[in-house]
């Protein structure tokens, strides 16, 4: 079984997120701010992170660059599911090393889950 790291502080998106990644049989584990995001990631070695960019404590942009700089979760993939979405901050994340930059407003969660199958 697969396991997904949502990093949200948005109870609703996150639970909502959460519930669907559950009924399609990932394994979900959540964080509600960077720090948490960034020892969960450690700590449980998922097979992929929804990371969100404006979170309480450090932001979803220093929770990237952490994680990829850390030789023993560099490799997981992190897909940025963010309101932010000028090209600026779209770039940014992907030059991080995030897989993919989706635009909160723009995907259902049944659309998060199709994009997290086509990558895990």
């Amino acid at each position: 079984m697969s396991k997904i790291l949502v990093v949200e502080d948005d109870k609703f998106l996150r639970e909502m997120i959460s519930r669907k990644l559950d009924k399609e049989g990932y394994e979900v584990i959540e964080a509600v701010d960077g720090e948490k995001g960034e020892e969960k990631a450690k700590s449980e070695h998922p097979n992929m992170v929804l990371l969100d960019l404006i979170l309480p404590g450090i932001d979803g942009f220093e929770v990237l660059e952490r994680i990829k700089k850390d030789p023993s979760v560099a490799d997981i993939p992190v897909i940025i599911l963010s309101n932010l979405g000028q090209k600026s901050e779209v770039e940014r994340g992907l030059k991080l090393g995030a897989i993919d930059f989706l635009i909160k407003a723009h995907f259902t969660p049944a659309e998060i889950v199709k994009k997290i199958k086509e990558i895990i």
